[in-house]
């Protein structure tokens, strides 16, 4: 029978941390809220220690010591215990917590939550406290969401849900919502690594046996993924209820735990089953007596004898080997003891022991303590044959590659085996440790291996190379393009920002970062820091997402309607001069034109007249159109008026206005044309400007 246990096995950090505590903590006054994990035997132990758990805090007396357990609680309850000077020692799991501060924020954002869990779980109540018990729970993708699919959603999940369930409720929430779906994968990572350990395992062996707490909601998750992958389930509550009888029909057995199991219980449930099979194992373990044989020179190297021991001596023991009248030494130091004493042999005089022939000449060596360490090599040997990863360090190379050992067997690694690609100096490995699998292997008197780390080393680049392309899929197949997703700012360039959404490097281009441009990304986005994004391109064929932040941003235009109005005298500073007027900018984004008219009181041929790029200046709104996007200036109108002078007589035929031909005509209206249809801020119609140039001329 083999037993495979699961490397994720028992207390996650945050449940030992939160046991720790509870067992090393003053019990004087001091209280628990709610069982600290969901296990029996743990909760008996915590109480037999004096602490009292209580379900609510009315249950503590002011000025007393409360444990919060892993799960977290409500908001308030922080208050609470300030308000009536109780201490509390907050035990709740880094990812609770990181849980707590999302559906807090997103809620105080004005988005409608919705938890992924259990509405009884103990986790699932709490983060109700931080979103003022508005979230909706759902355990099901057949759940009925419709009092959320009109608004903007926030999802979280359970940290210990089910990862399957979980991408089902999400597929069916983004396709039934209306609005943007923000979705928080908050499951914590170990009870991911245990969930996959359980798929696994429950795929290669022919019973599972699952320990942990009937109510505990992790380990009833791990029950429910060995089922799907075999046939043969076995639920535990403790090692007091294993029964050997339930799988002892079966040769390959997986054992999984909750994150509440103890790894005592773990351990007791081996060696019941140790216990059994040590039974079975040594009745196929004896070997039989070699062939009779009457003197030294007809044993061989490597054959185990057993010889009976006639006396102890300093030296070590001497020993009468079979159907031979001639005693031989067994020294000391081939004894498999730690320390030898003639005394603890004498009563062993007249016993069979077991020994190794280990040299023949010049005179015959036998050893104890090698069979031990030779039975330990064989059984090495028959995994490194079934295909184990072994491991050794490189003591030497040559041309051909680099050799090592392992037990009494030489390694051979040929250069092309060393990696996947080209190794120049082979020197350089000399020292280090190796991974290794067999090629081939030869148990002639040469006692070689051949081995290979390169394809291990494939192995693993193609499984990540596998599990990315898997993992890009997943994600491509939870976008589309106009999600509003959370993504982490990794690394900025010149052109842009990489930013990992769900741990999918998006490109937000720096033209996208803000309406107003920016010189650099930093000036608005800081590495490190998480920021919402829109979705604005999916390539799926060269595996590329383009976001934009700009566009969860408001439009300096969109605001400009609350800041301004016609008649407001504004100070500007002016960024472009064309013939017909100079353009000045309000604020970043927004420009208005001053028309040539409207610089000064006199007449002036060209704005360059009167002003530069970069003046500041102060103007009056006199047109405005924030649908267009248009705003129309006057400096003149905060000037003061110069006084008129009499208007002189003029003799007949003096003064006289010459008639506007339609050539002159023609070329006023091109330049005001061309000056309307390129211009991105102007407001006056083309009647009103030719009006204003004919009471000018």
């Amino acid at each position: 029978m083999q037993v495979f246990v699961a490397k994720s096995s028992g207390f996650c950090r945050g449940v030992k941390i939160a046991v720790d505590t509870a067992m090393n903590i003053h019990p004087e006054n001091t209280y628990i809220l709610g069982e600290i994990i969901h296990n029996k035997d743990v909760t008996q132990s915590i109480k037999a220690r004096g602490i009292t758990v209580v379900e609510s805090l009315d249950e503590i007396p002011d000025g007393a010591t409360v444990i919060f357990r892993s799960h977290g609680v409500p908001l308030a309850f922080y208050d609470e215990c300030r308000r009536r000077n109780i201490k509390y020692i907050d035990c709740t799991c880094k990812f609770v917590n990181n849980t707590q501060r999302i559906v807090k924020r997103e809620y105080e954002n004005g988005n409608s939550i919705i938890i992924c869990g259990e509405p009884t779980h103990p986790e699932v109540i709490g983060l109700q406290g931080w979103c003022n018990n508005s979230a909706l729970v759902i355990s099901s993708e057949s759940d009925d969401i419709s009092s959320v699919i009109s608004k903007n959603v926030s999802v979280v999940v359970q940290t210990t849900f089910s990862v399957e369930k979980f991408d089902k409720i999400i597929k069916n929430i983004k396709k039934l919502c209306e609005k943007s779906v923000a979705v928080f994968k908050t499951i914590c990572y170990t009870t991911v690594s245990r969930q996959v350990e359980a798929k696994e395992l429950s795929h290669i062996c022919d019973a599972m046996i699952v320990i942990g707490g009937l109510n505990s909601s992790n380990t009833n998750k791990l029950y429910e993924v060995c089922k799907l992958g075999c046939k043969n389930v076995v639920r535990l509550a403790s090692a007091a209820d294993f029964d050997f009888d339930t799988i002892k029909n079966f040769n390959k057995i997986g054992i999984v735990s909750g994150a509440s199991t103890p790894n005592a219980q773990t351990r007791e449930v081996l060696l019941k089953m140790e216990e059994k099979s040590t039974e079975v194992i040594a009745a196929n373990s004896m070997e039989e007596v070699v062939a009779k044989i009457d003197n030294e020179s007809k044993f061989r190297r490597g054959q185990i004898v057993t010889a009976t021991i006639s006396e102890a001596t300093a030296d070590g023991l001497q020993i009468l080997l079979p159907y031979s009248k001639k005693e031989v030494l067994l020294s000391k130091d081939e004894l498999d003891c730690e320390v030898y004493s003639p005394e603890a042999y004498e009563s062993k005089i007249g016993d069979s022991i077991d020994l190794l022939v280990v040299e023949l000449k010049p005179s015959l060596k036998l050893s104890q303590k090698l069979i031990k360490l030779r039975a330990e090599e064989e059984a090495q040997i028959v995994e490194i044959e079934q295909g184990k990863e072994f491991q050794i360090e490189c003591t030497g190379s040559n041309k051909g590659g680099l050799t090592g050992q392992i037990g009494t067997y030489s390694v051979f690694v040929p250069a092309k085996e060393i990696r996947p690609s080209f190794v120049q100096d082979l020197s350089k490995y000399v020292g280090k440790t190796l991974r290794l699998r067999m090629i081939e292997i030869k148990k002639d008197r040469k006692k070689e291996i051949i081995a290979s780390q390169r394809v291990i080393l494939q192995e693993e680049r193609d499984a990540k190379a596998a599990a990315r392309e898997a993992r890009d899929a997943e994600f491509f197949d939870s976008i589309t393009e106009g999600d509003i997703v959370e993504g982490k700012v990794e690394r900025v360039t010149g052109f842009g920002a990489f930013v990992s959404v769900g741990g999918f490097d998006c490109l937000a281009h720096i033209s996208d970062l803000s309406w107003t441009g920016v010189k650099a990304v930093t000036d608005v986005l800081e590495i490190g820091k998480s920021y919402h994004f829109k979705i604005l391109k999916i390539d799926r064929a060269n595996k590329k997402v383009s976001i934009g932040y700009k566009q969860l941003q408001p439009q300096p235009w969109d605001l400009a309607a609350d800041k301004y109005h016609v008649g407001d005298v504004i100070k500007g500073k002016v960024v472009r001069i064309v013939p017909f007027g100079a353009f000045v900018e309000v604020e970043k984004g927004i420009d208005g034109l001053v028309h040539v008219s409207q610089i000064c009181h006199e007449r002036i041929e060209t704005p360059a007249t009167c002003l530069n790029v970069g003046d500041e200046v102060e103007a009056k709104i006199v047109a405005f159109d924030v649908e267009n996007k248009k705003m129309n200036l006057s400096i003149k109108a905060c000037l003061a008026e110069p006084e008129r002078k009499p208007r002189e007589d003029k003799g007949e035929g003096e003064g006289e206005r010459k008639p506007r031909t339609r050539a002159t005509r023609k070329s006023d209206d091109d330049e005001l044309s061309s000056w309307s249809e390129g211009s991105v801020s102007v407001g006056t119609s083309l009647g009103d400007l030719l009006a204003n140039a004919k009471k000018n001329k």
